[in-house]
């Protein structure tokens, strides 16, 4: 069976640490990028089966990649949103330019996972 491929965006290192270690122990392959460049190079050569976004990164915000995602690259890729800014307009905007999911931080890495394969299972 192959391991479902998951991009995590994630600006804060031990944030990004501990729940790529996690989703690594519950099966999944996770390409790591800590600022919005990196999310850009690691699209245009690796196609993730589900994105995992902070909203507030460097160079390029989690709304700014949802857009990019859904805009430019024309994918229906599933993507999570992570964010301690979870006030009511940042989930809309997340929701109504094309987000599947928002997860309000301080994040359970278990509650994600559970949410990734709900995510997955719909595809």
């Amino acid at each position: 069976m192959n391991k479902k491929r998951l991009l995590l965006a994630e600006d804060d290192e031990l944030l990004a640490e501990l729940l790529n270690f996690r989703l690594e122990k519950g099966g999944y392959e996770v390409k790591l990028s800590c600022d919005g460049r990196e999310v850009k190079e690691h699209l245009a050569e690796y196609s993730p089966d589900l994105i995992i976004s902070d909203i507030m990164m460097p160079y390029f915000s989690g709304m700014e990649l949802i857009d990019y995602v859904r805009k430019e690259l024309n994918l229906s890729t599933p993507i999570i949103i992570i964010s301690s800014a979870g006030n009511e307009e940042n989930v809309l905007t997340a929701f109504e330019l094309g987000a599947n999911d928002f997860i309000s931080k301080p994040i359970s890495p278990s509650e994600l996972i559970v949410r990734i394969e709900r995510e997955l299972q719909k595809v």
